[in-house]
């Protein structure tokens, strides 16, 4: 077998279960908490929004209740603890100009609503917990899956850290093929600290929560037409070799669709597979995808015509001068973004590393291991199947809820409805 970048480290991988972190010496009680959907802002005056489906989620623990003519929803005999509250539908060109009163898409919108670490209690019992719906535009191409966890070499390998394998794919979730030729898609910063908090977006007088801070960027080449049927998804790799034979977890990526490659970056590749245009990175100089084992992780998608080499560039947060520069992203150009975080073992992910806005992504996702090196794979749930077969994969702008941890799904390969 060919060298293929195996690094050594001595941290061995802990695999956690996500639990509470709430003291339930407080807790006397079962309680039926209610929850009430508010209308999204766009609806028009007398606008229903129907019987829709609330989950209540903590942990490895999901309940779901429906809301009734007024739109609550009730969950009976409910433990006091802190949940992620969540839901989403889709609505049609039609029924958007229907219900908003405004001609609305072809490709149609996603209403969603989610209330992250939210405390229930008692009160909630009198005192309905208010879930605010908002709507986007349903976009045609998600990202819908990240393996940069790595893995461990097999035993008689020397059981090292594997990091070659990594990848993520882009879905088509329409039924029209689409040329991505020229897409252009961004890894979030990495650093600890990170740069930027979500409050200093907001904060920061050049960015006023208008942009995104990405550490590099890439592009599809723009050579020809690169075809993306619908239903289907494509493949990008720092390393489009067979990795199959280093663990159980790694992929062969012989026929990934693009591969990013780096100044001697010392990995295998293939010289079959056109190579991705590397257009920022924030360490100077061409370089592989910047993709951090156990997170943070985030990746964001964006097409824009503008010259994006020539995009402003910043330092951290307040400062005036260093070595790394940040490139910031309009988030006008944004189509989908997933803010991959770190697991902080029983406290959860990281949210104080959270770098994505509510409308690109109200929540964030993440791998079980606080340190990688578990062949963990992130990907979309499937939510429904089309007649000729095409899956449409979870996608309310929420990730704790779009995405599910798999060690046995392949390239290419979705959860069946």
């Amino acid at each position: 077998m060919k060298h293929r970048n195996i690094l050594i480290n001595s941290l061995a991988v802990l695999l956690v279960t996500l639990a509470s972190c709430v003291n339930y010496d407080d807790a006397s009680r079962l309680v039926d908490v209610k929850v009430q959907l508010l209308a999204p802002k766009e609806y028009k005056s007398g606008a229903t929004i129907g019987e829709r489906e609330i989950t209540l989620k903590t942990g490895d623990l999901t309940r779901t209740a429906k809301t009734d003519a007024s739109d609550v929803a009730v969950f009976l005999q409910t433990m006091p603890d802190v949940y992620t509250i969540s839901t989403a539908w889709e609505l049609t060109g039609d029924e958007y100009e229907e219900k908003t009163g405004s001609k609305g898409v072809i490709s149609g919108y996603i209403v969603a609503a989610s209330l992250n670490d939210q405390p229930v209690s008692e009160a909630q019992e009198s005192e309905p917990l208010k879930l605010q719906a908002t709507i986007s535009m349903k976009p045609a191409i998600v990202i819908s899956k990240i393996y940069s966890s790595g893995s461990k070499a097999r035993p008689e390998l020397g059981g090292k850290n594997y990091l070659s394998g990594k990848y993520f794919e882009i879905y088509n979730q329409s039924g029209e093929d689409i040329n991505v030729a020229g897409l252009y898609f961004g890894l979030l910063d990495s650093s600890n600290p990170i740069p930027y908090t979500l409050q200093n977006l907001y904060d920061d007088p050049q960015i006023k929560g208008e942009k995104v801070v990405v550490k590099q960027v890439f592009r599809i080449p723009t050579d020809k037409e690169y075809i993306l049927k619908g239903g289907q998804s494509i493949i990008l790799t720092n390393s489009a070799v067979d990795h199959s034979d280093v663990s159980d977890y790694e992929q062969d990526l012989t026929h990934a669709d693009f591969e990013a490659v780096g100044v001697n970056d010392k990995l295998e590749h293939n010289e079959n597979v056109p190579k991705l245009i590397p257009v920022f990175t924030s360490s100077g100089g061409a370089a592989i995808m910047n993709l951090i084992q156990g997170g943070p992780c985030g990746i964001i998608i964006f097409e824009t015509d503008e010259d994006v080499s020539t995009w402003e560039k910043v330092y951290g947060y307040g400062k005036t001068s260093g070595s790394i520069t940040y490139m910031l992203v309009p988030k006008k150009y944004i189509k989908d973004g997933v803010d991959f975080l770190k697991n902080k073992n029983v406290t959860g992910p990281d949210l104080a590393a959270k770098r994505l806005y509510p409308e690109v992504d109200a929540s964030c996702t993440h791998i079980n291991a606080i340190s990688g090196y578990s062949g963990e794979v992130l990907y979309r749930r499937t939510v429904s199947k089309t007649p000729d077969g095409r899956k449409i994969l979870m996608d309310t702008n929420n990730s704790s809820n779009d995405f599910k941890v798999s060690t046995t799904i392949k390239p290419r390969e979705y959860d069946e409805e």
